[in-house]
Order: structure tokens, then C-alpha cells, then sequence
């Protein structure tokens, strides 16, 4: 897939295959956001009042599980989620790509680049963490699972979403998944091997399911564009709007740090 190879584990774990000195970081630019690359996004910053309305929908899910204290993002794009939680919580977060650190920091936001041991000990200890569609994009995900555990408050609480590898969407559609984006998708975790590597790092899974999600119109006519030709079209015409949507290849846990 896109001159990468994906190779899956008997236990229905599938990973991507990165030559050496490849640098996954080299990914997230500015035209990352801004309709540049086939996998990303047609314009990102466009499309924030979208967003935060589902981000607010995230914030309340986190919530009946932690109602406040202090929380971190990895991974947290233009900081629009660590936004919504602001009311609730105190925030910061964790992002690799300077143009949307940049972005954060311009609006005041508390976000690094690195989520070291030093950064983490200063911020927290965290009662809560999160991870939207992020954990897939990681190199090495259970360092960055060790790093958050040690960082937590006991039975703090980690909410993640990443794509079902085990879906139906997913098997039928093989290497045409919409998520199945390699080198930008490092890693394809099924709900028995999400858990299985929550497990190992010390959290655990209580809570699972396939959330409805409103999507930005724009970024759906961006990602079949992928399939039926015409995405630069898409990029000079975005479609204004969201709609609410379901395709149950996206799964979201919620996990207790013991």
C-alpha cells in the first residue's frame, strides 16, 4: 500500500513496515492540513467549528467517566479538542507537527512537541489522558503508554480512538479501507489487540464502543475523492457543513490506569 508493506500477527495485529531512517514525523506539514497529501485533510483550520461540536460530544463521554482535573492531548492538531475541555479542565498537550503546535501556542495553548518523562512529571500527575486517532500514527505506542502510566493519577482515565481493524468495513474492503493509509497508519489494532497492548502497559479497558461521530462534509468529499479521482477539485470547491456518521470501523475506549 502506497510502496509500504503491512504485515499482520496471528493474533490480528497488522503494522506497517518502515524502511530504516524513515521519519513519520516528515508527514504531518502544513500541507498535511491544508489538502497536500491524499491521506490528510483539505483544510483543517476551515473546518474548527465542525470539529469542536464533536469534540464537545468527546468531552461529555470522558466526562461521565472524569468529571474535571488536569488532562493531556497527544497528538492534539490545532488544540481544538483541549478547547472544548478548557472549561473543565486544566490542559495541555503534545503535538509533532510545528505548523499545528504553532497554531496552539498562538492561542495561548500549553503544547510541546515531545511528551518526555520531563514534560509529563511538570504538567502532572494527570487524572485524565487522550488519544483521538492518534495511537495508530505512533511509532512505538506502548513506550508512549508507559510514559502516560507513570505520568497518571491512580485510576486516572485514558480515552482513545483508533480504527477496528476487525470491522466489517475493514474486511471487506481490504487494502481499499479508508484506514488502511500507510506510512501516515503505522499500526491497525482490533478490540482484542487494543486491549491486549492497554493491558500490558497498565490500563484497562471498561468501557468500549463504535461512536457516531459528525464529520466535516469537506473532509468525507476529501476521502472518497481518494477513490473516485478529483480531490484537487474538492480542495478549491469544500462543501460547507457536517453530517452525523457511522461506518463502525472506528472504535473508542475508555481505560483505567491501575
Amino acid at each position: 500500500m502506497n510502496g509500504f508493506t503491512v504485515v499482520e500477527c496471528g493474533c490480528g495485529l497488522a503494522r506497517t513496515v518502515l524502511p530504516a531512517g524513515f521519519d513519520p514525523s516528515r508527514i504531518y506539514t502544513q500541507e498535511y492540513y491544508e489538502g497536500g497529501h491524499r491521506d490528510g485533510y483539505v483544510d483543517y483550520a476551515g473546518r474548527s467549528q465542525e470539529l469542536r461540536h464533536e469534540f464537545r460530544h468527546v468531552v461529555e463521554a470522558l466526562r461521565v467517566h472524569v468529571p474535571q482535573g488536569k488532562l493531556i492531548e497527544l497528538g492534539c492538531a490545532f488544540g481544538y479538542f483541549l478547547d472544548e475541555a478548557s472549561s473543565h479542565f486544566d490542559v495541555c498537550g503534545i503535538e509533532i507537527s510545528d505548523h499545528a503546535r504553532e497554531a496552539c501556542v498562538a492561542r495561548g495553548l500549553d503544547v510541546v512537541r515531545e511528551a518526555t518523562s520531563e514534560v509529563l512529571a511538570s504538567r502532572g500527575p494527570f487524572d485524565a489522558a487522550v488519544m483521538l486517532d492518534v495511537l495508530e500514527h505512533m511509532a512505538d505506542p506502548g513506550e508512549a503508554l508507559d510514559r502516560l502510566h507513570a505520568a497518571m493519577r491512580p485510576r486516572g482515565q485514558l480515552l482513545i480512538t483508533t480504527g477496528d481493524y476487525a470491522s466489517l468495513l475493514s474486511r471487506l474492503m481490504g487494502k481499499r479501507w479508508r484506514l488502511m493509509t500507510p506510512p501516515q497508519h503505522l499500526w491497525f489494532f482490533t478490540p482484542a489487540t487494543l486491549r491486549a497492548l492497554l493491558a500490558r502497559h497498565g490500563f484497562r479497558v471498561h468501557h468500549f464502543e463504535h461512536p457516531w461521530k459528525t464529520v466535516p462534509l469537506a473532509l468525507v468529499a476529501y476521502q472518497a475523492a481518494r477513490y473516485l479521482g478529483g480531490q484537487k477539485l474538492v480542495e478549491k470547491f469544500t462543501p460547507p457543513g457536517q453530517i452525523r456518521l457511522n461506518l463502525f470501523d472506528v472504535m473508542r475506549v475508555v481505560a483505567e490506569r491501575v
